[in-house]
């Protein structure tokens, strides 16, 4: 039984490192485009197309929220992988 838990827990500390991984390369993307955003100048724009610029900046806005919620996705699905381990964890310290 513990060579079981032992073999599911290294299952999942790959899938959290893949994940965690799949995260790593959203935040570059939302950083990059914030960067974009950011040279954006605040005052005076001469840019002809205003509508497609708003949009732009909306876009990035949902992609930073989109990156905070897989984070917080990440954060839960260890929280709860954690919870099943130690419960396992004091069952097999139980039997023995």
């Amino acid at each position: 039984m513990h060579q079981q838990a032992t073999s599911i827990i290294e299952h999942m500390a790959s899938s959290h490192w893949e994940m965690s991984k799949i995260l790593e390369s959203e935040r570059h993307v939302a950083v990059r485009m914030a960067e974009l955003v950011h040279e954006i100048p605040e005052y005076n724009p001469t840019f002809d197309d205003i509508p497609a610029l708003m949009e732009g900046s909306l876009l990035v806005t949902k992609n930073v929220a989109a990156y905070l919620n897989s984070l917080a996705d990440l954060s839960d699905a260890i929280g709860d992988n954690l919870n099943l381990i130690m419960k396992e964890q004091r069952s097999s310290d139980g039997e023995e």
